[in-house]
């Protein structure tokens, strides 16, 4: 695990495109470009923590050069543009198929949770489509709790999706915060 570069642009976007185009996992209907996403982390990397989980290269692989690729990633946003939201982070994990049910996806939130509480996050939030089983599970064993569900909320391969809203303290909230550095 490591924090991700624009050069790992390709790699991550190969992971979100199935969930695009075959889930409701995310209610984005059209693969952006590759340019596209890379200005989208751009704007996440350098002020929330964006992650990578690597494994090795196996052979008979496109790109045998390569001795690592990405098989997860997880990043952090801030949730709500007003400044009072500054203490609060939105999150999302997505992995390659062959990575799931092995821990990756609980280590990488584990990691972004330890470097927003050091930033003065007080506040992890999730959406998460309620029929995402895996997420739900991940997020209560993570100790999140459900505090909102919005049904119909999005509509996506022919049918309305419900969203699940969890949320994990991660701060004191005694005192007045100091501002984030944003």
């Amino acid at each position: 695990m490591r924090p991700a570069t624009l050069e790992d642009a390709p790699g991550i976007l190969a992971i979100y495109r199935p969930f695009i185009e075959h889930t409701a996992v995310t209610f984005e209907y059209a693969v952006p470009s590759l340019d596209e996403f890379r200005a989208r982390m751009a704007s996440i990397i350098g002020t929330y923590p964006y992650l990578v989980a690597e494994q090795a290269q196996q052979p008979g692989e496109a790109e045998p050069t390569a001795s690592r690729r990405v098989v997860g990633y997880a990043y952090a946003h801030r949730m709500g543009e007003r400044a009072a939201f500054q203490w609060n982070a939105e999150l999302a994990v997505y992995l390659a198929p062959e990575a799931r049910g092995q821990g990756l996806g609980e280590r990488l939130v584990r990691q972004l949770e330890k470097e927003l509480a050091a930033m003065g996050i007080r506040n992890l939030f999730s959406l998460i489509t309620a029929d995402n089983e895996a997420s739900l599970r991940l997020h209560e064993k993570l100790g999140f709790t459900q505090v909102g569900y919005h049904p119909n909320a999005g509509y996506k391969l022919g049918r309305w999706h419900d969203l699940v809203y969890v949320r994990k303290p991660i701060g004191s909230f005694e005192g007045e915060p100091r501002p984030l550095a944003q």
